[in-house]
């Protein structure tokens, strides 16, 4: 099992399948929600603890499609933790412990800040990867 939460530990879930991918995007709107390294899940592999009725939604405005699920008590960027959807991404912040697995993919490095060193050898994307 994997354990994950907030920062206030209001938010407990945990996963029973590790995740499929992780990866980092460098979009300045993933940067923004503090949600740039993203771990897919499987919604048959998630399991609620506590808080899920904490979790809020940020709806953005078109063009944009995807919400960002965060805490509203302490703010913590959960990526899109209630989707409905058969896998999904959720914010690798969230995850309490590792993984065992390694970034896989850097997609939208064009929009990375100058500020920021890509360390490792995973593929980088001008927009999402293939």
């Amino acid at each position: 099992m994997i354990q994950g939460s907030c920062c206030c530990k209001a938010v407990q879930f945990e996963l029973t399948h590790e995740p499929s991918f992780v990866g980092t995007c460098h979009c300045s709107r993933c940067r923004k929600v503090g949600a740039s390294t993203i771990a897919f899940v499987k919604k048959d592999g998630l399991r609620w603890i506590a808080g899920k009725d904490l979790v809020r939604v940020y709806e953005p405005a078109a063009p944009y499609i995807y919400g960002r699920c965060f805490c509203k008590i302490c703010g913590t960027s959960l990526g899109e933790i209630l989707s409905t959807e058969d896998s999904f991404p959720i914010a690798a912040n969230a995850l309490d412990g590792d993984i065992g697995l390694m970034n896989q993919s850097h997609e939208f490095v064009g929009e990375k800040p100058s500020w920021y060193n890509i360390c490792d050898d995973a593929p980088q994307n001008d927009g999402h990867p293939e």
